[in-house]
């Protein structure tokens, strides 16, 4: 049986950051910017190199807090729009409202993270 990717790796971005709680929010921050930005670019209708740049964008932005099972959905995503054919806008639909489902909830649980590390709960891991 196959342990479901975590929403946002605790220890993961509390490695990445040194353990510095501060610097743990500023990425935190700096994710959402990065998320609202490339999100916007992930349109079925507009050419498959656009999105895929966009998914691998957001795809490093994830995996560096922790993110994996949006960056995994990402990676689909990514590889799908860089492939020799494309698929059609149905299907590239269905990838990119994986994605924005995905960074949905991976929006919330690093709400909860920020949270967390602003003193308001304790930092729990994942």
């Amino acid at each position: 049986m196959t342990t479901p990717l975590a929403l946002l790796d605790r220890n993961h971005l509390m490695a990445m950051t040194g353990g510095d709680k501060a610097l743990a929010l500023e990425v935190i921050d700096i994710f959402r910017e990065q998320a609202a930005i490339w999100s916007r670019l992930m349109d079925p209708h507009a050419d498959p190199k656009q999105w895929a740049d966009a998914a691998h964008t957001l795809k490093g932005s994830s995996l560096s807090i922790g993110a994996l099972q949006l960056a995994q959905v990402c990676e689909r995503a990514e590889k799908a729009g860089r492939a020799d054919v494309p698929p059609g806008k149905t299907a590239a639909a269905v990838l990119l409202g994986d994605v924005r489902d995905a960074l949905a909830h991976t929006l919330e649980e690093a709400a909860k993270a920020a949270y967390e590390l602003a003193g308001k709960g304790a930092l729990r891991a994942s």
